[in-house]
């Protein structure tokens, strides 16, 4: 199908869906998938920019985003970090190792807890996290297209997706940190074949 100006591959998606299970409301389902999809372009241009400007992933780049934006002395727990970007503790543990071989960040002990620490933003760090601010402020990947919408559309826009945001962290995230025995997929395995009339 030729695409016209404006127009999105994503909508041929939306027609091919509609088209297939037209006897289904997929609103919600397409929704999601428009948010993928922003989500991994956006993703993809931050991950080219933290690699041209320090050599790093975006996704460790978020790291340092998150120990700047904590304020002085850039500073936080594992614990707190893997809970704030939505990562396991062990992909925290990776990115902080990462991070600390190449010296912007280091790890120092918790006063508050035997045995534990808290990562510090090293000056390193904190020199690169300052230069990625800037740029992307001034250089987002989404200021091309937002620049196309009004000022009262991108406010309606950022009020939509903090409030849908807001809850799926309380609908849909504490699920998501179930234990594993206790998630959704294990449950449809024990019911897949439970009698009709017993579900």
């Amino acid at each position: 199908m030729p695409m016209r100006p404006g127009s999105s591959l994503i909508e041929f998606i939306t027609l091919q869906w509609q088209r297939e299970r037209s006897d289904l409301d997929l609103s919600n389902f397409l929704l999601a998938i428009y948010f993928m999809r922003l989500g991994t372009l956006v993703d993809q241009a931050f991950d080219k920019m933290c690699q041209r400007l320090g050599g790093i992933s975006g996704s460790d780049m978020r790291v340092l985003l998150a120990l700047r934006r904590s304020g002085h002395p850039y500073a936080k727990r594992p614990t707190d970090l893997y809970r704030a970007l939505l990562v396991t503790s062990g992909a925290i543990t990776k990115k902080i190792d990462r991070l600390a071989g190449l010296g912007m960040v280091e790890r120092q002990p918790d006063p508050s807890h035997g045995g534990g620490f808290i990562v510090h933003l090293t000056r390193k760090g904190l020199d690169l996290v300052e230069k990625a601010i800037v740029m992307l402020a001034e250089e987002s990947s989404i200021a091309p297209a937002m620049a196309h919408f009004s000022e009262e559309e991108r406010a309606a826009g950022n009020a939509f997706c903090l409030r849908a945001l807001a809850l799926m962290e309380e609908l849909v995230l504490p699920g998501l940190e179930e234990p594993e025995h206790s998630s959704p997929k294990v449950r449809t395995r024990a019911t897949r074949h439970a009698p009709r009339g017993r579900k």
